[in-house]
């Protein structure tokens, strides 16, 4: 008995029992996976940044902060910076306002529900594809499908991927319209909220609107950060619509950040300079996304707190 005791404290004490075994082996696809398509490409990322790298090539030249001194030079950086953080601004509200919108619709009584949830979830899992893309870049075509509602109703034609001001506004209504797993989010929340809140405001006197604002949004805070922090990041990230649709026209005026990374990378062979174009949006990035967080403070709901 003693023996077996020992042996335990043993395995305790030495960490190889049978549970951190399994816990171990697990773990170990995941580590894995991290160490060598997360953890490596980020390191090495950050060292070509400081470098005169191309693909192709077998050295990489060192130049110190040449690449990032490069940038502030740089018009297109420069016009690549605005017209996303444009998009980020007005994208990403619009997209979370609709996606409560529906979301709110979807958690009335009904017993198709289940149905119209799943169907207002396809535009998200299908919105990013390139065949999606062509599709929508057909819709606001010279002759698509909107130009001819507009001509049927008297209007004229827009040419809404010549004109430098209005191309980016297609590619905001194509995110507003992916706007599925925010509203599967939402929905959740909404289920999550005590009807006793409703049922005591009625017999208070408040009328829908009163019971929106001050009942279901503030109890919806938490999940609304959520969403605005990861739908703000998404927005950053965009790619596909700006390389299929506009490949950055006219005039750059689509030029997405994204886009004009892989540009620089790969149209134009400038694997450094781009890497330092990563970095540089990593820290536009994290400082509006800890800005979010700093002002959560004063329009996040929190029980406990109150």
């Amino acid at each position: 008995m003693n023996n077996k005791s020992n042996s335990s404290k043993e395995k305790l004490r030495t960490g190889f029992n049978s549970d951190t075994v399994v816990g171990h082996v697990f773990a170990a696809p995941f580590i894995f996976g991290f160490v060598c398509f997360s953890l490596i490409p980020i390191c090495m990322s950050l060292y070509y940044s400081f470098t005169d790298y191309s693909l192709g090539n077998k050295q990489a030249v060192f130049v110190g902060l040449k690449n990032f001194a490069t940038l502030f030079k740089d018009e297109v950086f420069a016009k690549s910076i605005m017209i996303t953080l444009k998009y980020v601004l007005m994208s990403v509200p619009m997209k979370l306002a609709f996606a409560l919108l529906v979301a709110f619709v979807l958690t009335r009584k009904s017993k198709m529900v289940t149905l119209y949830r799943s169907l207002y979830y396809v535009p998200s899992l299908v919105g990013g594809s390139v065949a999606v893309a062509l599709v929508w870049k057909q819709l606001f075509a010279r002759k698509g499908l909107f130009n001819t509602l507009f001509t049927s109703i008297g209007l004229g034609r827009v040419n809404w991927f010549g004109d430098e001001k209005l191309a980016i506004y297609p590619l905001m209504l194509m995110a507003v319209w992916q706007f599925g797993s925010s509203m599967i989010i939402f929905a959740a929340g909404l289920k999550e909220i005590p009807t006793t809140y409703y049922e005591a405001a009625e017999i208070d006197g408040a009328n829908g609107f009163q019971r929106f604002f001050k009942i279901t949004m503030p109890c919806l805070s938490p999940i609304i950060l959520y969403n605005l922090v990861m739908q703000t990041i998404s927005a950053f990230m965009t790619f596909t619509q700006a390389f299929v649709i506009t490949a950055g026209g006219p005039n750059n005026g689509t030029m997405l950040y994204a886009l004009n990374v892989y540009n620089q990378a790969f149209k134009y062979n400038k694997m450094g300079y781009a890497c330092a174009m990563s970095w540089v949006m990593l820290v536009v990035m994290s400082l509006i996304t800890l800005a979010i967080f700093k002002s959560s403070k004063f329009w996040v709901f929190s029980e406990s707190e109150s």
